[in-house]
Formats: structure tokens, C-alpha cells, sequence
């Protein structure tokens, strides 16, 4: 009948992904055809619109695709925020097009996909893909989207009050951080070729006076960026683009390559409780066709082995003496807090990225006491699940629930800017901490 040709036009349309560059009709093609050939596997939604009103695709891929399921935790790429950088694009078109065909055939991604639940967005910014007509090694207007904006400078910043004006494609992207338990995530962008992670902006309590920004998880955020550039075909090497810039290992802090305010890794990490890093994958930012082949085989197996990194670490759910999850739960590792407290979401669940070791991760329901478990974490990421740990509060019943006003939107470290830069650490430590305390209250 109709839909069954339909059906089989779309499936081999996602058959049929070359090597090109795919623009806006040829792009949702292959989506719908990979959703309708594979639909018990993949969820296709759109997460809003570009300037211009293009669809802000997003594929998502796993066992349950759908929806989130307790204990699978939420992993997304994201590329194209700039539309002349564009070989990301590209890659997670391939990316989608390998798992779905490697899905039940692979053991790796079989399990990874049972596993784990996969958001990929291609482009963020469709309109500026569209706008570059001449595309450039170097530099285009196609960088920003439809009314000018870099929507990578287009983010609440944790130091500084971003005036920018918030688009479309930015506000969707952050509705989409806020409705989902993203856990770990990374951006792709072009120019370079390094992975770089947060922060992106700083002051002296995280260490801007010595040219780093180093967060609470800095070397969380160090074995993630390691762990692209190692299984990358060249990115460990560290040359760079050119004999001007080197990146030691291929990797590099953010704020020590260049300040930026208003980023999206900052976002994702201060305020959704998601690592990012940002993969810069290309010297030239819009290269020619013909290279989009070997630059899928210098990426592939980095791809593949940085989701996996979604399993570091330790997981669980907060519970009341009935069993009945609580959400908005402080859980956070003692000697890291976030100056935006991780949480559990509805479901009362927590994840957080912890590299192997022991540790003493602190619950806390606002009004009771806290509990505190010293928990060990192996490498797990081959296991493709992170160590279990539960809390219980046997003092809560299932009529009392946590209520915690959301992150303010302001500077969360606008009052240690005000400090003089001859204070000393231990003084902007001790600020840091009447912050910290403060958000718990």
C-alpha cells in the first residue's frame, strides 16, 4: 500500500548517506528515513525553531528512545552551533547512520545503546549552514544565525551578566537542558583541532590570574577531553593547526586558550548538571567534500569511546521511607560542591562523574539531616553502567516534598568579582563557601 512504499522510500533514503554536505531537505530526509526504518530504536523530534524557522532536529537513539528510563542516563552530541563550521554536521549524520545499522550486529554498540540514551542534534544553527554560499577555511557571517548572534556567546554566564538577547535556538536548547537528565554531553565545532573543556570564563577564585579556570571537576573534565583526543587519529599529537598553537596531548582549559562569556559548555555544566567539552575538529572550518570521508575515520572511535564516559561515576535514586522518590535532592561528592548544587530529578534520581576512587557522597533533603556514604568506583565504563548507590530517608514520608527554588540565572560568582585580586585564596575559598551555603539554606 501507500505508507509501506512510503515507508520503504524513507528507509532507503537513510540507506543511501554519502559523503556530502547535506542541507536543510536532504537533512530531515535521512532523519525520517533512519526513524521510519528504525523505529523501535530512534525518536525524532524537533526541540523548537531557528530565526529563519527551521526545525532544530533532534534524533534520539537507544532502547527506550522515547522517554527516560530510571537508571539510563541521557548523553547528547551537539554540532553546528556555528553554520560555517561544518564538518560536525556531517560527522553525526555518519554517527547516526553507524549506530543504527551496527545496533544488534555489534556487541559494543548493542550494549551501549541498551544502555544508554543518545540525543543527536546535527545542527543548531540551520540558518547559518543555509546563509554560507562561499563556504571558507577561515571565516564567514554564516558563523552567527539569522539575526547576527553567536550563539555561542548567547548563554547565562556564570561570571559575568550576559546582556546579549537570548534566541530562539538558544532558548530551545536550554528548554531541552532543563526537561532532560543530560548527564554528558560535548559540542562540535571547527577551526581547530583540540578538546577543550570548561570553564570558559573565570575569575580569581577559579584561577583566571594564573590563565586557568579550573571547576570543581577539573580532572573529570581532563580524562574526558584525553579521552577524544587519545582515540582520535591525530588530536592527542597536540600540533594544532599550525607551528603558532600547540595544545600539550591535544587537549586544553577553555579560559587558557581564550575567554569566553556566555558559552554553552558553562552552561550545561553550572546550571543542567551536564559535563560538555567542545570538540574542535577541523583546521578548516567549511572544508571540501572530498575530505568528509577521512575525517569520519579520524573520528569515528573517539565518537564511539566518549559516550561510554557517560558510565564514570556513581548513579542511584533518593527515596522516602516508602520508597517514593524524592526529587530536588542535594547529591553531591564531598570536596567538589557545585556552586549550583546537583539535584535528583523527578524521578529521584542523581548521576554524577566521578573518575575511579573512593569517595563520600553526601544526600541532603532540605529540613532533615544529611546522610553521608563512602562509596568505591571502579572504571565502569566497559560495564556500561555506573556504580549503584541508594539513599533512603527514613525521617521523610511520601507527604512531605523537597522544594527547591531552581538556579538563579544570575552571576552565581558575581560577588567574588568584586574582590580585590591581592586577596588572598583562601579568602575568595571562604566567599566561594558562604555562596555555596547560602543556595543550600
Amino acid at each position: 500500500d501507500a505508507v509501506g512504499i512510503l515507508i520503504l522510500c524513507l528507509a532507503s533514503a537513510a540507506a543511501a548517506l554519502d559523503f556530502k554536505y547535506h542541507h536543510t531537505e536532504e537533512l530531515e530526509e535521512f532523519l525520517r528515513g533512519v526513524h521510519a526504518a528504525h523505529p523501535s530504536l530512534t525518536h525524532l523530534h524537533s526541540i523548537g525553531r531557528s530565526v529563519e524557522g527551521r526545525d532544530l532536529w533532534v534524533l534520539v537513539l537507544g532502547r527506550f528512545p522515547t522517554h527516560h528510563k530510571i537508571g539510563i542516563p541521557e548523553f547528547k552530541y551537539v554540532a553546528n552551533m556555528h553554520g560555517d563550521e561544518t564538518v560536525g554536521r556531517e560527522l553525526l549524520l555518519h554517527l547516526i547512520d553507524f549506530l543504527v545499522t551496527s545496533y544488534g550486529r555489534d556487541p559494543v554498540v548493542t550494549r551501549l545503546l541498551n544502555n544508554t540514551r543518545v540525543h543527536i542534534m546535527p545542527t543548531m544553527n540551520p540558518d547559518g549552514f543555509e546563509a554560507t554560499k562561499r563556504p571558507d577555511c577561515y571565516y564567514t557571517p554564516g558563523r552567527y544565525n539569522a539575526n547576527g548572534e553567536d550563539l555561542n556567546r548567547n548563554f547565562p554566564d556564570a561570571f559575568e551578566d550576559n546582556r546579549a538577547s537570548i534566541q530562539p535556538e538558544t532558548q530551545a536548547v536550554m528548554d531541552w537542558i532543563k526537561n532532560e537528565t543530560f548527564v554528558l554531553s560535548a559540542n562540535l565545532h571547527g577551526g581547530a583541532l583540540v578538546a577543550s573543556y570548561t570553564f570558559d570564563n573565570g575569575n580569581p577564585v577559579t584561577g583566571s590570574l594564573k590563565g586557568y579556570s579550573r571547576s570543581p571537576d577539573d580532572d573529570v573534565f581532563i580524562h574526558l577531553a584525553k579521552t577524544y583526543s587519545s582515540n582520535h587519529a591525530s588530536m592527542y599529537k597536540g600540533t594544532g593547526c599550525d607551528s603558532r598553537q600547540t595544545f600539550p596531548e591535544g587537549i586544553t582549559n577553555g579560559y587558557s586558550w581564550y575567554q569566553l562569556e556566555g558559552g554553552m559548555q558553562d552552561y550545561n555544566y553550572v546550571w543542567g548538571q551536564c559535563f560538555e567539552i567542545t570538540l574542535e575538529l577541523s583546521c578548516c572550518k567549511y572544508p571540501p567534500e572530498d575530505q568528509l570521508e577521512k575525517f569520519w575515520r579520524d573520528n569515528k572511535a573517539a565518537l564511539i569511546e566518549y559516550i561510554k564516559q557517560v558510565h564514570l561515576g556513581v548513579k542511584g535514586q533518593v527515596t522516602d521511607k516508602n520508597g517514593n522518590p524524592i526529587p530536588n535532592a542535594i547529591v553531591e561528592a564531598k570536596g567538589r560542591p557545585h556552586v549550583c548544587p546537583y539535584r535528583t530529578n523527578q524521578q529521584g534520581e542523581y548521576f554524577l562523574l566521578l573518575l575511579p576512587g573512593t569517595y563520600v557522597i553526601n544526600a541532603t533533603v532540605p529540613g532533615f539531616k544529611s546522610m553521608l556514604k563512602t562509596v568505591e568506583i571502579p572504571d565502569n565504563t566497559g560495564n556500561f553502567s555506573a556504580v549503584k548507590q541508594d539513599f533512603s530517608f527514613p525521617e521523610v514520608s511520601d507527604k512531605i516534598t523537597s522544594e527547591v527554588a531552581s538556579c538563579p540565572k544570575t552571576p552565581l560568582y558575581q560577588e567574588l568579582t568584586r574582590a580585590s585580586a591581592a586577596v588572598k585564596p583562601t579568602v575568595h575559598l571562604l566567599v566561594l563557601m558562604t555562596v555555596v551555603l547560602a543556595i543550600f539554606k
